[in-house]
């Protein structure tokens, strides 16, 4: 598992520099969160899941069970067909987890500063080649499962669901019924 973590940090260092330029007109900054609580759906793969989730069992016991508590808030919000501020949002409007934020939060940034009449604008080059890198990142995780944060977080705390995908198998009728309801994708039907 450690190889597909390095894997996936050079994906984000390849994206990272291939698209500096362009980043570097981004009106965003420090303590700006608009994208973390208005821009939509935080989709990870797996991997990036099981990242965080180390990131996440490194933290102090107290901030893991808010963490949690938010993130089952934010899945029944989205079984409401609303959206939230994601899990990892700090009050001081930081993200606890920056250095371990999956490609959705690292691809993000715009032109302009956000509000919910003008969203993120960002450039054509930098989307295209962000879709080049999550197509990576799938196949990098052939035997996982792409899907907001959230659910795949949920996914991976379930001991069936985190023994199989740790195995290196894919079960995909395990996933199917959960999937169609809450948006999930198996990688390796990309």
């Amino acid at each position: 598992m450690e190889n597909k973590f390095l894997e996936a940090a050079s994906i984000y260092a390849a994206f990272d520099a291939d698209t500096a330029a362009c980043r570097r007109e981004a009106a965003c900054s420090k303590g700006c969160a608009f994208c973390c609580t208005d821009a939509g759906s935080i989709d990870i793969t797996t991997l990036e899941g099981m990242m965080i989730r180390n990131a996440v069992r490194k933290m102090p016991r107290a901030r893991q069970t808010r963490v949690k508590k938010a993130l089952a808030r934010d899945m029944k919000r989205r079984e409401a067909g609303k959206t939230g501020p994601c899990a990892f949002l700090m009050k001081n409007r930081a993200c606890m987890i920056y250095a371990d934020r999956p490609f959705a939060c690292r691809r993000v940034y715009s032109l302009h500063v956000c509000t919910r009449d003008a969203p993120p604008r960002v450039h054509r080059q930098v989307m295209a080649r962000g879709a080049e890198a999550i197509a990576a990142l799938q196949r990098l995780d052939g035997n996982g499962y792409s899907g907001h944060l959230s659910y795949v977080l949920h996914m991976l705390e379930a001991p069936k669901f985190f023994q199989t995908y740790a195995a290196g198998d894919s079960r995909p009728e395990e996933v199917m019924a959960f999937g169609r309801s809450h948006g999930i994708v198996i990688n390796k039907m990309m």
